[in-house]
């Protein structure tokens, strides 16, 4: 790599290590900050789904080994394609095929999908020696031709030639580059992720499935899994689901999201415990240690605001659109930013003015349009609703 000021990135989650990964591959030097001590140090979530924007993003930024290597670790389901059941009477609501945009593709017809734990190890692969660990980044400052961040213990980082934010909801660097403008809401709304032996899915067969429970007067449940066929007999391998419900329907104690093991998996029991026997053993047979709580959070649905083009930084994925899990889309737009902002860099050959400018302007309007939708589907799904005057923010 050259010997300039490297660009500097918070946070090492997908966006930060595939933009990483753009910069390796155009020379460009960069350094990362996380404030975990390891990838290991928090649970990852639920698995991700892809869609045609996202994998044409990661595609377009690897090489080919590495997208080979990826793509070869992703599930490709087929089955019943996306299917929608009643939990409680087991009957089927709502059955459709893959979206079609995935037709054209290699295992076209299926849905593609990779946990977020395997997505973050491919993309950090050759990255490792640039990743800073338990540096947890609570804003930046400019310097005469550069910026630093700044660390929670006190301490600042080496000069980079510019800042780029991609350390989630709680991003310090999205609040102080937009003073305030970009905000990510608490819908109200909870969470479960859980896991469960493969033989606990054989019931399903394979697809991705929702299972929607309306039968409550406080609000509905609903929970999306994906069973795989290529991990479908393999008894060492786990399926995870993910649960969500309307505000209010789970409460975790204290509303302690970060709770994981038994009083998560508990609750997720008790919610459950008169749905249809073919879904019951997901719960009966889960793995208690790995159940956790999460909040659902949403930016501003009316769109990415606008704020003060700083030339030097910048933020990507969440810390710039938080989504809900409805709809999927996330993650597909967190790798469009990735690509589009490392596509600009490389032509730059590193930082140049106006490169933050041109990538906030087109990033500004296909995250608008997927926060929109994330937002409307969830309204839908489990009735949150964002009031930007006056909701609560996280």
């Amino acid at each position: 790599m050259s010997h300039s000021k490297p660009i500097l990135i918070s946070g090492a989650g997908i966006a930060s290590l595939l933009l990483a990964q753009s910069l390796r591959l155009s020379n460009i030097p960069f350094r990362i900050f996380e404030r975990d001590a390891s990838f290991i140090f928090r649970a990852q979530g639920y698995r991700l789904r892809l869609s045609s924007e996202g994998l044409d993003a990661i595609e377009s930024v690897l090489d080919a080994n590495a997208y080979r290597r990826f793509w070869d670790t992703c599930g490709k389901t087929g089955g019943l394609g996306f299917a929608s059941y009643n939990a409680v009477t087991g009957e089927l609501i709502e059955q459709s095929v893959t979206h079609p945009s995935l037709a054209s593709r290699q295992g076209g017809g299926k849905t593609i999908g990779i946990s977020r734990g395997d997505m973050r190890r491919l993309f950090a692969d050759g990255c490792e020696d640039h990743i800073e660990w338990g540096r947890h980044v609570t804003g930046y400052e400019l310097t005469g031709d550069g910026v630093r961040a700044t660390f929670a213990d006190g301490t600042k980082s080496v000069e980079g030639s510019m800042l780029i934010g991609g350390e989630g909801i709680y991003s310090k660097v999205a609040k102080q580059l937009s003073g305030g403008k970009l905000k990510v809401y608490d819908t109200g709304a909870r969470g479960i992720h859980g896991q469960a032996p493969t033989t606990a899915f054989k019931g399903l067969g394979e697809g991705v499935f929702r299972l929607a429970d309306n039968t409550r007067p406080e609000g509905g449940v609903f929970l999306i899994t994906n069973v795989r066929p290529g991990d479908m007999h393999d008894p060492n391998m786990s399926f995870g689901w993910t649960m969500a419900g309307h505000p209010g329907v789970i409460r975790p104690p204290n509303d302690d999201h970060t709770i994981i093991g038994r009083t998560a998996a508990d609750l997720a029991k008790s919610l459950t415990k008169d749905w249809h026997p073919r879904f019951k053993p997901m719960f009966d047979e889960m793995n208690t240690s790995e159940a956790a709580f999460w909040k659902i959070t949403c930016s501003t649905p009316s769109g990415v605001p606008e704020w003060a083009n700083e030339p030097r930084v910048t933020v990507i994925g969440d810390a710039a659109h938080s989504m809900t899990p409805a709809g999927g889309i996330g993650a597909n737009t967190a790798v469009r930013d990735s690509a589009l902002l490392g596509r600009l860099l490389r032509k730059a050959g590193g930082y140049a003015e106006g490169v933050t400018a041109a990538y906030e302007k087109e990033m500004r309007v296909y995250a608008s349009e997927a926060v929109h939708e994330s937002y409307s589907n969830a309204t839908k799904q489990f009735g949150i609703l964002i009031d930007e005057e006056t909701s609560l923010t996280v």
